[in-house]
């Protein structure tokens, strides 16, 4: 058996290489199998990889109709940041879902099985991977939400067991309206925990609204400040994940919750003794995060990224979470996109800069075996 796969070289002359190679998953062994892979999503994480610092504004199409390449300039000073990856053709997607095609001797009963699935490499029509990285998807369940039941609904769970071992009691979460927002809104209502979401438009606070979310604050009204402190203050949040990343959001938050604090004893030049804790997982703005450091002492401010989460917290706790997106797949963690597209259609300049913006509520999706 054969099929395509997309790669993404990166070469040490400054070039980012995108195409579509032949590939041959091989025989599977005893624990192993071998699926058609039917839906694979285009997540923020799969972008860092499939398109890296290349600058797109660069971007130009070869290659023929076929097999199309596209290639983009990669600027000099993000180079080094990539060294470790220079001239290696590298597999893309990080997860997705499809039929069971070969097993392996000890994984027979999975032939035939819709499964999801979970090791990178998922934009191909052929994936060969070990049984323990696939989940049998529940009866009725299409691949296209099987496809997603990994990397976004652990990390919003991940942020709700990480607020808890970290011994706080709300979230205040950015881009709140993405597929990833609104499984966290979900999480939240059905579990109690108070949320303040940040959006960036009246649309996007409508869209949040509709599904019942309370807190919500539109980040380019005159008023944000205020309204933010007002939201932190009756959620009484102390810990934010950022999926901005570069600019003032990450030091917005941390000046409201200190602005929310009770302060005990009165006034301290050194601030509040309140904890705050604001946790970077995404890049939408790749610029510097600039603090305007006006919210005391007691605070952190660090990256969160899902694989080493899961690694910490142990098999166990991920076992469950596991679990609960299975048995919530097409409630709490249902996935909503706008667009399915093949690989060939990956490779189009004009779909390309569609998924390669990262919009809010525009989410991509392949299906390899068109």
């Amino acid at each position: 058996m054969h099929g395509l796969e997309l790669r993404s070289l990166a070469t040490s002359d400054g070039l980012l290489r995108l195409s579509l190679e032949d590939a041959t998953p091989g025989a599977p062994a005893a624990d192993e199998l071998v699926v058609r892979v039917e839906a694979t999503p285009i997540n923020p994480s799969d972008l860092g990889l499939l398109i890296g610092p290349a600058d797109m504004a660069t971007a130009r199409a070869e290659g023929t109709p076929e097999q199309p390449v596209v290639v983009a300039d990669i600027p000099r000073q993000r180079m080094g940041a990539i060294r470790d990856r220079l001239d290696q053709s590298l597999a893309v997607g990080n997860e997705g879902a499809g039929t069971v095609v070969e097993a392996g001797d000890n994984v027979r009963h999975f032939l035939g099985r819709k499964v999801g699935m979970l090791g990178g490499g998922m934009y191909a029509q052929l994936r060969r991977l070990p049984a323990r990285d696939c989940i049998v998807l529940p009866e009725g369940v299409d691949v296209a939400d099987g496809a997603s039941m990994f990397v976004n609904p652990l990390t919003a769970l991940g942020f709700t067991e990480t607020m808890k071992a970290d011994g706080h009691r709300a979230i205040v979460h950015t881009a709140a309206a993405s597929n990833l927002g609104q499984m966290l809104n979900r999480i939240c209502i059905k579990d109690g925990i108070g949320l303040v979401n940040i959006v960036r438009s009246q649309a996007q606070v409508d869209l949040l609204r509709a599904i019942g979310a309370r807190h919500i604050v539109d980040s380019t009204s005159p008023g944000f400040p205020a309204e933010l402190t007002r939201a932190i203050r009756d959620t009484g949040a102390t810990i934010a994940f950022d999926a901005i990343g570069g600019g003032t959001l990450a030091g917005q938050i941390l000046q409201a919750m200190e602005a929310s604090a009770d302060r005990g004893a009165g006034y301290s030049p050194y601030g509040s003794n309140a904890r705050k804790q604001v946790y970077v997982y995404g890049s939408l703005d790749t610029g510097p995060t600039v603090l305007n450091r006006t919210f005391g002492f007691t605070w952190s401010v660090g990256g969160w990224l899902l694989s080493p989460f899961l690694q910490k917290v142990g098999r166990e706790v991920a076992a469950r979470m596991r679990q609960r997106v299975a048995d919530e797949l097409t409630t709490t963690f249902a996935s909503r996109y706008t667009r399915t597209i093949s690989l060939r259609d990956a490779l189009q300049l004009d779909i390309l800069r569609g998924y390669e913006r990262k919009a809010t509520g525009e989410k991509y999706l392949i299906d390899p075996s068109r």
